[in-house]
């Protein structure tokens, strides 16, 4: 979360003035429904403002959990039980020791992944830098029993200023369970990259905790001081690659990660109109890997979307103009995304759900919404200081997709968990074998 700077407001609002496409929604304050073909299932209040990150749902119907990712002086994650999505229920709270000796006290979300018949979540932290843990990039814990989460080992290094923004796990076809982490800032001299960690190794003591590889940040020379925000992997089926999807300060990026030790850099989104990309937010692909839903999580900025294709064919060295633009409402901004083809699922801060039809990546359209902060506008989080505005970080701040039903769950900063069903999406289906989202 940060405030918008005039190179990136600029570039962005130029992109919506320019593109006739963008949808224009709902009014900017004020706002509470839902469309016809969204149904919320259940609701659950969890706690304060900005003590409610992200949230993931397994993907086995046979366990019916949600873990939702906890700030601040919550510091920690619970694990709901969600059944019956309309009564949806904590199993079970865990939160960090001494949170009142911790300072800022986030990582953006956690993930959960399954390795060798166990399940394990791992939670994303970040300290700010000289306090205590700001060496603490992640915290694994075994949650086989849901209800009885154990810790099973936390990953520090000296090169860890102040934690992982984001965590992302990837189950290769060969087996090995590996999860790539977001390093948010590094030793002055050291150029910004993501980890990636061989879970096995991590849990079997490995002394450097299963680090295997990393993953640069491109135009890192170009005074890029901090790494990576959202990360995503996952298998594209046409080139039988591995894929890294990664935003960050440098641009937006992909590479490819068949061999985690050797990344190679296939495409590139340094530019956007004539504007260097400043803070790359959130990346995507679409399940044809040809292309990816964007966004820069600064106000006014829409969702982009990029066709790769010239990029990947060799024709061009980078894309710098997206070929469709979306927003809910032009005042506010787009947040984390997930792609399950026709749709894009967006939590959308004060915007709540949003989902938005892209079978023509030229003319996305919004298709379904449901609003989950209800909250006025510009009252968001600025900083610790100013935590109620005047900004728009407020609301609903991640989603996840049950693949198996099509269950929608939201993560909201203001209002806590909320279960959703559309009309007609009844789940994805895809060859991806990338963790969670399918296995």
């Amino acid at each position: 979360m940060r405030l918008a700077t005039p190179g990136v407001v600029q570039a962005l609002l130029a992109t919506v003035l320019l593109a006739s496409r963008v949808t224009i929604a709902q009014p900017t304050s004020g706002k509470k429904g839902h469309s016809a073909n969204i149904h919320a299932l259940g609701h659950l209040e969890l706690g304060p403002f900005m003590t409610i990150g992200g949230i993931a749902v397994e993907q086995e119907q046979s366990r019916p959990y949600a873990y939702v990712d906890r700030w601040r002086e919550e510091a920690g994650f619970d694990v709901l039980d969600i059944r019956d999505p309309a009564a949806p229920r904590v199993l079970a709270r865990w939160r960090l020791e001494h949170p009142e000796q911790h300072r800022v006290s986030r990582g953006e979300t956690g993930k959960y992944f399954k390795m060798r018949g166990r399940y394990y979540y791992i939670k994303a932290t970040e300290f700010e830098m000289g306090t205590l843990d700001a060496d603490l990039g992640a915290i694994v814990f075994d949650v086989t029993d849901p209800a009885a989460p154990r810790e099973v080992g936390r990953i520090r290094s000296p090169e860890i200023m102040d934690g992982f923004v984001n965590v992302f796990p990837y189950a290769y076809a060969d087996g090995r369970q590996v999860v790539f982490a977001a390093v948010r800032n590094l030793p002055q001299g050291v150029a910004p990259h993501a980890n990636v960690y061989d879970m096995s190794r991590f849990l079997a003591g490995d002394r450097d905790q299963g680090l295997i590889g990393t993953v640069p940040m491109p135009n890192a020379e170009r005074d890029v001081w901090r790494g990576y925000h959202d990360i995503h992997v996952e298998y594209d089926t046409a080139s039988g690659q591995d894929r890294f999807y990664g935003a960050g300060n440098g641009g937006f990026y992909v590479f490819d990660v068949t061999r985690p030790d050797a990344p190679v850099l296939l495409a590139g989104i340094p530019v956007i109109n004539t504007v260097p990309v400043q803070r790359a937010h959130t990346i995507v692909p679409t399940p044809d890997g040809r292309y990816v839903v964007t966004q820069a999580e600064v106000q006014f900025s829409p969702l982009m979307i990029f066709d790769l294709a010239p990029v990947l064919a060799k024709k061009a060295a980078s894309v710098s103009v997206p070929i469709g633009v979306w927003t809910a409402d032009w005042h506010d901004l787009p947040h984390n995304h997930q792609v399950r083809w026709p749709y894009v699922f967006d939590a959308a801060y004060e915007d709540g759900l949003q989902v938005i039809d892209v079978r023509d990546p030229t003319k996305p359209k919004t298709v379904g919404w449901a609003y989950t902060c209800e909250c006025p506008h510009m009252t968001g989080y600025v900083d610790e200081e100013h935590i109620h505005g005047p900004s728009v970080f407020s609301g609903a701040v991640e989603l996840d997709v049950r693949n198996a039903d099509g269950l929608i769950v939201v993560s909201d900063m203001n209002t806590g968990f909320w279960a959703f069903r559309m009309d007609g999406f009844t789940g994805a289906r895809g060859s991806q074998r990338h963790t969670p989202s399918t296995s």
